[in-house]
């Protein structure tokens, strides 16, 4: 059932922001040197690495010069980028890897290759899933890059303070994720992304997932 819906939506969602998406790209295109799209290695189901799709909000070359971590004040980020991140706009894209089979619209959000080796053996569960667009853990640090604002290591800083909050939830949602469970967690995160919702009533949609899990 998740896979025929996330095939749906995802066909759906293309066909019909198509129009969304050629503003986007096009405003890209015209404000800033360099491609339309970021296609960044991550880790998918069972440690496969996959290229996830988002539009370029960063300078071109800013793999280069700089860590994968992004705060708010980075100054990589171009006009345009800071905007579509706001919106999370900037994540759209990714309905291609979700048609694909590379990604779920809920699940946990895919990690680099280099924080991946990091895992714990318990943190390696993450991997039996397909990864995801959203999950409880995104929607609570939904302000990630305000939390990174100011660092000098904004990597360093995100293994710190975010990552062991991120990973705890993450666990969480694939010990006890369901199909209505993810459907609270499509909702909160448009709540969110409208500004009609707060982050942290992603972590209880997890909770009640506790009792309905379906491996």
């Amino acid at each position: 059932m998740k896979r025929t819906f996330d095939f749906v939506v995802a066909a759906l969602g293309l066909a019909l922001l198509l129009p969304v998406l050629a503003a986007i790209a096009c405003a890209i295109k015209t404000t800033s040197s360099g491609p339309i799209f970021y296609c960044g290695v991550r880790v998918g189901r069972y440690g496969r690495p996959f290229r996830i799709l988002k539009f370029r909000t960063m300078t071109a070359d800013a793999d280069r010069i700089g860590g994968s971590s992004t705060p708010t004040d980075d100054p990589r980020i171009t006009r345009v980028g800071a905007v579509l991140r706001r919106f999370k706009l900037d994540e759209l894209p990714q309905l291609w890897n979700v048609l694909r089979g590379e990604m779920s619209l809920v699940g946990p959000r895919p990690q680099v290759p280099w924080a991946v080796e990091l895992y714990s053996e318990e943190e390696r569960l993450l991997l039996t899933v397909r990864p995801g667009i959203t999950d409880p853990a995104s929607l609570l640090f939904a302000n990630e890059a305000e939390i990174l604002r100011g660092s000098s290591n904004p990597d360093q800083t995100y293994l710190e303070k975010i990552h062991p909050e991120k990973m705890r939830l993450s666990i969480d949602y694939v010990k006890n994720r369901s199909f209505l469970g993810d459907m609270r967690i499509l909702l909160a995160t448009l709540g969110v992304v409208l500004g009609r919702g707060a982050a942290c009533p992603a972590v209880p949609c997890a909770a009640t997932n506790r009792d309905t899990s379906t491996p």
